[in-house]
């Protein structure tokens, strides 16, 4: 598609979808999609993707729990299964009604995908899972194992030597290829991470001392995911990790569904029509917050209402879902330039895949400006002692935005919420942090303040 800027004739015609002034402005915004929950989309989604296939997702990770116990001690405390804790955050909740001049009714919690074992962000959920899933696929297909082992036995040497002829390659803005890095080079894959010139420094060197190969582009997201998809074709041996359109990625995010209905049944947290659930996730090209949404969405029904949050210059997520024209569009279309702090976020074109999918699933999605992350960060800092890297906050104000906004209490109100709104859970998914340096941490907190 041809690059269209302000002034032009199809600009135009944009500019007569709501909140479209607002996109092209970089200024902060909520939107409520108005094709949630419609029917004829409804059947579509389940003809794309099916519970049976989450549950098989979920049996697979609980195979490889014995190996992945044997060699990431610190998933052995949830007996190798890959799992965040759900804390309360009261204080932050507290600060967030102050800060924004309204009260969150209800109960806020932080889901900590942030320290997600092995990889320290949600990117261990969708990333991790389809390499243990291409892992299984091939040493099944060479007789090497059954579902029926005790896969910790893929720890052995010799698989290590099997699996050094295959190579895995993923485009990445850092997260991802963290994940798919450190897993892969540990199961003995050669793995090669193409990295959009946002993408951290400490993320290449991590993933260098991984031993992965890192190649490094001049451009954004999208850049590195279309040459490494174009290098990857060029060798039968190699699998490409598609963040753009992989349904094994995004059944890998979708088990986080199941898992959190164990969780909120654990803590007595109940979620029916009488207890609304709100999450809100942060988005970039949008295949980790699709699946978790989708999961959800299977666990909870019409119970949970799903939220996406966008940088101010990298909304390609809502501007896709607001348009209906989901990868055909890119925010440089609309005049932003798709730079960002929060590098996870840091994506032009939104995944058609996940795009479709969520034109009857997500309830609405805001943008953030990144000063704003930056003041979150701290606050969630000195008010609850955690840390998490700036594209983690993007989520935390969605309460706040959907409580202020118009379009906000009117979905409430469609919906019939406002009068349950104080038996509500709201909960915020920090999707990474955990491996940031200290002394990028420190630089992080500065800014804050």
């Amino acid at each position: 598609m041809r690059k269209q800027g302000p002034g032009t004739k199809d600009s135009d015609l944009l500019c007569h979808i709501p909140i479209m002034q607002d996109l092209m402005a970089a200024r902060e915004t909520f939107w409520i999609n108005t094709q949630y929950g419609t029917a004829q989309n409804n059947r579509s989604r389940q003809a794309m993707m099916s519970a049976k296939e989450i549950l098989a997702a979920e049996k697979r990770l609980q195979r490889f729990a014995p190996y992945l116990a044997k060699v990431f001690p610190e998933t052995r405390p949830n007996g190798g299964l890959i799992e965040s804790s759900l804390v309360p955050i009261e204080n932050m909740q507290r600060y967030l009604e102050s800060r924004f001049g309204v009260q969150i009714r209800g109960n806020l919690w932080l889901k900590c995908d942030s320290h997600l074992p092995i990889s320290g962000s949600i990117k261990a959920r969708g990333g991790i899972y389809e390499v243990l899933k291409l892992a299984e696929e091939l040493t099944l297909k060479e007789g090497l194992l059954t579902t029926e082992n005790d896969y910790s036995i893929l720890a052995d040497p010799s698989f290590r030597e099997f699996f050094s002829t295959h190579t895995i390659a993923v485009g990445s803005t850092g997260n991802l290829g963290l994940s798919i890095g450190v897993m892969g080079s540990k199961l003995g894959f050669k793995v090669t991470v193409h990295m959009s010139a946002d993408a951290k420094e400490w993320k290449k060197e991590r993933l260098r001392s991984e031993g992965v190969e890192v190649i490094e582009y001049a451009f954004d997201y999208s850049k590195a995911v279309e040459e490494g998809r174009k290098q990857a074709k060029e060798d039968p041996c190699c699998h490409f990790v598609d963040d753009e359109c992989s349904k094994d990625l995004f059944l890998g995010y979708a088990v986080a569904g199941r898992r959190l209905k164990h969780q909120l049944e654990e803590l007595n947290l109940w979620v029916d029509s009488n207890h609304p659930l709100f999450v809100y996730l942060p988005c970039g090209v949008g295949g980790g917050p699709g699946g978790i949404a989708f999961g959800l969405k299977e666990a909870f029904g019409e119970n949970v209402h799903c939220f996406f949050a966008e940088p101010t210059h990298s909304p390609c997520m809502l501007l896709g879902l607001a348009t209906g024209r989901h990868d055909q569009i890119a925010v440089q279309d609309i005049g932003l330039d798709n730079k960002t702090e929060a590098d996870g976020l840091a994506v032009g074109r939104a995944s058609r895949f996940v795009g479709k999918l969520m034109e009857v699933l997500l309830s609405g999605a805001y943008t953030i400006q990144d000063d704003e992350l930056f003041c979150l960060l701290q606050a969630l800092h000195d008010t609850q002692g955690i840390q998490c890297e700036p594209s983690a906050l993007a989520g935390m104000a969605g309460p706040a935005r959907l409580l202020q906004s118009t379009v906000g209490m009117q979905y409430l109100k469609d919906h019939h919420l406002e009068d349950k709104l104080k038996k509500a859970t709201h909960i915020i998914w920090a999707t990474g942090g955990n491996l940031v340096p200290e002394e990028v941490m420190r630089g992080y907190l500065t800014r804050g303040k």
